[in-house]
């Protein structure tokens, strides 16, 4: 039987996000983000949802773009610090000792020492009540050539992404393979 939670922000497993901008004066920032994930195949589009009190809220509506930043298991602490201060007052590269690159794509750094980087550029800004949902077009995805397979298809165990468990706010890597997606279920 199967016990009510109540209405919560409750899904498993949640993605960390780092999004990266820039400011008004052309400071980069990141900011890590759960709420998150692909909205759209045709364009490819990513949506991540931010508090309107947030650094990064005020920057995308500002510079039009974003990139998410995907990062490894090594990089909890920083992933982590990311969300903990705010970029108004803080240079966080600097205080996490990672590198801002500027995207070629996009008015908008992304973090270079994370395996995976996707560069947006904002199409649509949803109003949700404490949050706005920021809808970004992929315009291209970088991946780190150590995280590839012999097919050029990123290796989840290479990468080992971080997940994020909302209601006990821990983080967690990825499990053991299970089944092959559009095939498992052929089996019934």
């Amino acid at each position: 039987m199967k016990k009510s939670l109540g209405a919560k922000t409750l899904v498993y497993p949640t993605p960390v996000f780092v999004v990266g901008t820039y400011d008004k004066a052309g400071k980069p920032n990141a900011m890590t983000a759960a709420w998150g994930g692909i909205c759209c195949s045709q364009p490819p589009c990513v949506a991540v949802s931010l508090r309107k009190a947030t650094y990064t809220h005020g920057n995308i509506v500002e510079r039009r773009a974003f990139t998410i930043s995907i990062p490894s298991e090594a990089h909890v602490s920083q992933a982590d610090y990311l969300g903990l201060v705010s970029g108004r007052s803080v240079d966080k590269f600097a205080a996490a000792k990672l590198t801002p690159v500027k995207s070629d794509l996009v008015d908008a750094p992304y973090v270079k020492e994370f395996p995976l980087v996707l560069e947006c550029r904002l199409v649509q800004a949803i109003e949700l009540g404490l949050h706005t949902q920021f809808v970004g077009e992929i315009l291209d995805v970088k991946a780190e050539e150590s995280v590839l397979d012999g097919r050029q298809l990123i290796d989840i165990k290479r990468m080992e992404p971080l997940v994020f468990a909302p209601d006990t706010q821990s983080y967690y890597g990825i499990g053991r393979f299970v089944g092959k997606a559009f095939s498992a279920g052929k089996a019934i």
